[in-house]
This record gives structure tokens, sequence and C-alpha cells, in this order.
């Protein structure tokens, strides 16, 4: 029996990345910046990545997608590709938060440290003996706490590679995004029925 393909993708940040996998093997992997226009790019690039890993969609047994936390609307972008090809494709998708793909495989006690804006970071501690949480902070006025350390892993790698893991996992829930904040953008007033003549 062939090895378990996945694909896995974040744009929870001012990036679109992905990562096709095999196994434990990176058949294809890309990381472009970008500020926008994730909703434009992310498609095109899963196409590339698949392409580049000589395989089709339907070969696909499994998808991760960063779930955040980051920005709300990369996030919500992530999210709703990942449970579309997961029904079109009649394959499980898992939903992974950020800072444990980038804690994957670092030696524990650690901290990992997203920046975020206006100069703060998202961080999270692993391995100090109890639960932690993603949170929200400036850098410098963090609790104490383990040291901050580098990923091994380009985070859409890490996310198929924890999607793998967790594919076969009974109920798996569906993706759904991590928010620390709630969105900026303000809710629209009420002005009443439109009438259209």
């Amino acid at each position: 029996m062939p090895e378990a393909l996945s694909l896995g993708f974040d744009t929870s940040a001012a990036h679109c990345a992905a990562a096709l996998l095999q196994g434990g093997r990176v058949l294809a992997h890309r990381h472009e910046d970008m500020a926008k226009g994730q909703a434009e790019r992310l498609f095109p690039l899963l196409a590339e990545v698949i392409a580049e890993g000589g395989v089709d969609w339907h070969d696909l047994s499994v998808i991760g997608v960063g779930t955040g936390p980051g920005n709300f609307t990369g996030i919500r972008i992530a999210v709703a590709a990942a449970r579309g090809l997961a029904l079109s494709l009649g394959i499980p998708a898992v939903g992974v938060g950020v800072t444990e793909a980038l804690a994957l495989d670092l030696p524990r006690p650690c901290r990992v440290a997203i920046p975020a804006r206006a100069g703060e970071v998202i961080w999270q501690d692993f391995g100090t003996g109890h639960d932690t949480r993603a949170d929200q902070g400036v850098l410098h006025a963090l609790p104490p706490g383990p040291p901050v350390l580098d990923p091994v892993h380009p985070l859409a790698v890490a996310i198929a590679r924890i999607a793998q893991d967790r594919r076969a996992q009974p109920d798996l829930p569906r993706p759904a995004p991590i928010y620390l904040r709630p969105a900026d953008a303000a809710p629209a007033r009420d002005r009443g029925p439109v009438i259209l003549t």
C-alpha cells in the first residue's frame, strides 16, 4: 500500500504556503510572501504543488490547514478552502494551530513566537508540564518561560506532517479558526429594509 499523500497549506499571515508530503518525504513545497491576494493565489499555488509532486487531486489522503492564530481574513480563506476540498475529494481535513506546527520536533520545553501587528507577537509555550494556549503580547513584556526557538520545519510542511499523523483519528473535528481577538471590522448599522423600485 502506498504511503499517504498529505497536502498542507496556510494563509494565516502575509504569505501563501503549501506543501505536499508522501509519508515523511516532501514532494513539493512553496512559500510566497504577500501582504494581500491570498484568496486569488491559494488554488493556483495548490495546483502547482500537486503538479510538481506528480500526483492528482484524487490521490490525496488528507488535507492539513493552518487554523491560526493570525490574520482574520487569511485564516478564513484557508479553512474554507480546506473544508471545500475535503468535501469534494471525500477525504479528511485536519486543522492545525500555527504555533503547534511551528513547535513540531522542537526540544521541550520551548516557546514559539510569531510576529504579529503593532510590534506584538503571537506566542505559546510547549512542554512546560501544563496546558498552554496561544496568546498575544509585546515580546519584551511576555511572562517568564522557556526559550524562544526557531522552527525546524517550514510551516506548510509541519501542517502536512501533523495532518498525516491525525487523519485516522475517530470523530475528527472540522477545521475551525483560532482567533485571539475579534475582527477589526465593525458591524454594519441596520438601515432598515431596502425597497427596490
